[in-house]
């Protein structure tokens, strides 16, 4: 039996987070999200650097959520990209923090070395998600292929 490619796998993942969030799409403000930060992972080799991610929110408590971390690892280069469907638990509260929890895909890899395929799990919290005409800070610890920790800074667009 062939081996499936990493990148079908991936492609396949996309697919299931998409039918999960297109149902949510009528209801709701949808909120376009945008961040910076930074970025640890720690496996067998630490993983350091920048992360920017892309967020969209098409109603009710969910999010699909791209993040990409570019630094070294090993002082060769390295990059990680992970795509998360999340689920918000106060995703209108204007003020505090929110906590939200996200499954999905991650791929890593470093100049010189092979790539890894993970699937991803993340628990964070953002100041205020539901404050959609500014944006907050945000923190994220999570698991895919060893533990990852990030911050930053989200802004939000809300789209009618």
């Amino acid at each position: 039996m062939p081996k499936a490619s990493p990148v079908g796998r991936v492609l396949a993942a996309v697919a299931a987070l998409a039918a999960v969030v297109a149902p949510l799409r009528a209801q709701r403000l949808t909120v376009v999200e945008a961040g910076a930060g930074a970025a640890v992972a720690v496996a067998r080799h630490t993983m350091a650097g920048a992360e920017i991610g892309a967020g969209y929110r098409p109603g009710g408590q969910t999010r699909v959520a791209l993040a990409i971390d570019m630094g070294t690892e090993s002082g060769r280069a390295a990059a990680r990209a992970q795509l998360t469907a999340q689920f918000l638990v106060t995703p209108s509260a204007r003020s505090g923090a929110g906590l939200y929890g996200g499954l999905g895909v991650a791929v890593a890899g470093r100049r010189g070395a092979p790539g890894s395929g993970y699937l991803a799990l993340l628990v964070g919290l953002e100041a205020a998600p539901g404050a959609t005409r500014r944006g907050g800070w945000y923190a994220e610890l999570g698991l895919a292929g060893g533990a990852r920790v990030a911050a930053g800074w989200r802004g939000r667009w809300a789209r009618p």
